[in-house]
């Protein structure tokens, strides 16, 4: 299978890349560094470009079979476009160009449900102070993402992790189109549940939570290490 994947050269964009190739697919990622790139293989081909330049969106998306995005940003006060400015310009390239299957990365906290079993001060305080006022410009922007999405017409999936960490290897992770307990989602899992979608298209047409449920770590350790990276 043919895959584009942009963000790649974020933590998740390369886990997918990575998975992917090993499992045989051709492989084009986008990133607007490929100099740090740190993938080689036969079957990938690496690209230069900008999200937001349609034309470059356009060459890139032509003669594939498949689009994942896992674009990320960080937390700040500045107005975010990159998510639904980007994805405008994606589902744009994938219709001028007959490209079907979409599969890309909002959060946990866009399906506007109470965290399950979490106590209240989670609930009720520090993820709310995290979604309305930390990342609030990110959240609103991945809000606008789905809404492109959603609205393509294009069979897509809607990937929504929890707070992403880095792990070495896949788990044997949840899948659900419910809000899942648990507070983390690794990278690893995550780019296996977008590359499972990309290729095997189960899901279509809906938003997707994904958990890591084995060695996980603690939420203090990810607020601190992840938070205001802006790693997908």
């Amino acid at each position: 299978m043919k895959l584009v994947i942009f963000g790649a050269n974020g933590p998740t964009g390369r886990q997918a890349t990575e998975q992917a190739i090993a499992e045989g697919h051709t492989v084009t990622a986008v990133t607007r560094r490929p100099e740090s790139f740190p993938l080689s293989d036969p079957r990938l081909r690496v690209v230069g470009a900008d999200v937001l330049d349609p034309v470059a969106v356009e060459r890139t998306v032509a003669g594939q079979d498949a689009v994942i995005s896992t674009l990320g940003v960080p937390y700040g006060r500045s107005p975010v476009t990159v998510y639904s400015g980007g994805m405008t310009h994606i589902t744009r390239a994938m219709t001028e160009h007959g490209v079907r299957r979409l599969v890309c990365v909002s959060s946990t906290v866009l399906f506007e449900t109470a965290a399950p079993g979490e106590g209240f001060f989670f609930r009720k305080v520090l993820e709310p102070f995290i979604v309305r006022f930390v990342g609030r410009t990110v959240y609103d922007d991945m809000r606008r993402m789905e809404e492109v999405v959603s609205e393509s017409g294009h069979e897509w999936t809607v990937i929504r992790p929890a707070g992403l960490f880095d792990a070495h290897a896949v788990s044997d992770y949840r899948v659900s189109t419910s809000r899942l307990p648990g507070r983390f989602t690794s990278r690893a899992d995550l780019g296996n549940a977008l590359l499972r979608q990309a290729v095997d298209g189960h899901q279509v047409r809906a938003f997707i939570d994904v958990r890591t449920t084995e060695g996980v770590p603690s939420f203090l350790d990810v607020i601190r290490k992840e938070a205001f990276s802006g790693k997908k």
